[in-house]
């Protein structure tokens, strides 16, 4: 029988403790005693005549019925996130946010340069950027906590709505600090970096895997490498002549128009990645949905 008189603040309540997997820690974020949250989802769970949480010495998990409910009561709870910031927000900007996930080495290159341009012309519009792997950021985009993110193939997300666009494709180069003392003028092909030190990608990155399966293809083997997770470590590690850095050429375009690093040329064609934009259009507010289109150039679905 259909019920004109939902409790929201129920759901609410069902939503925080899903999330939290505890009572504990729902109780806190929503400024209500333990014995409230309980006694909430135990109404919850009459009035649907279901049981929605496994109770264990740890906390809570939601059964098959309460992970089925969850779909649904996030659904609307990011449906009423987006209608109040569409109430909100103007359209002439002079209000709204916009939050964006990107890793810290493509923003470093790709989207400063717009937002800053955009924060001059509408200074009233909050911007909030999170730097997160990429299985981070989907999940805050998921969940509502990023209207948008950055990221570099491949992009691989289990809901039907995720959008991704193609923005541009990105060389890798090698490249050395200008003044090491590697005899670099050596270098002619990928073959000739086997007797030299690298300053690589992390292993189990998409990036390294694409340069390993080149290193395979020519017969490389590596023998002297250090493995660094993060761009900004490469560029440091190249500074300190470590050995010849793998890295976005964008990273360090500065670095070689200055003169301080200098490519080391192979005359292989290396691995190039593409940056894509990932959004969920119907939670797509007014602030967030006008830069994509005028500041990145890319038409919405």
């Amino acid at each position: 029988m259909y019920k004109s008189d939902i409790n929201l603040n129920l759901y609410k309540i069902f939503y925080e403790v899903a999330l939290s997997e505890s009572i504990s820690d729902a109780s806190k974020k929503l400024f209500i005693t333990q014995s409230a949250v309980s006694k909430a989802i135990k109404k919850l769970e009459e009035d649907l005549n279901t049981n929605l949480f496994y109770r264990n010495s740890k906390g809570v998990k939601l059964t098959d019925k309460g992970t089925e409910l969850l779909f649904y009561v996030e659904e609307a709870f990011n449906s009423l996130i987006t209608a109040e910031r569409t109430m909100v927000e103007s359209k002439a900007l002079n209000k709204g946010k916009i939050s964006i996930g990107v890793p810290s080495q493509i923003g470093s290159f790709y989207i400063f340069e717009d937002i800053a341009n955009f924060h001059k012309t509408y200074p009233n519009i909050e911007i909030t950027i999170i730097s997160k792997s990429t299985t981070q950021l989907l999940k805050l985009l998921e969940s509502h906590e990023i209207d948008f993110m950055i990221d570099t193939s491949p992009i691989h997300s289990k809901i039907d709505n995720v959008i991704i666009k193609p923005l541009i494709e990105v060389e890798n180069c090698f490249v050395v600090k200008s003044d090491t003392i590697l005899p670099v003028e050596n270098v002619k092909s990928i073959k000739d970096l086997d007797s030299y030190p690298l300053v690589l990608p992390i292993k189990g990155t998409d990036n390294r895997k694409q340069l390993d399966r080149t290193f395979e293809k020519y017969h490389v083997e590596l023998t002297n490498v250090i493995n660094i997770h993060t761009s900004e470590m490469i560029v440091g590690s190249i500074k300190k002549d470590l050995g010849i850095g793998y890295i976005l050429y964008d990273v360090v375009k500065d670095n070689l128009k200055n003169g301080e690093f200098k490519m080391v040329s192979v005359k292989e064609k290396l691995p190039t990645i593409t940056i894509n934009l990932v959004y969920i259009k119907k939670y797509l507010t007014v602030a967030p949905q006008f830069f994509i289109e005028n500041y990145l150039k890319i038409e919405m679905d």
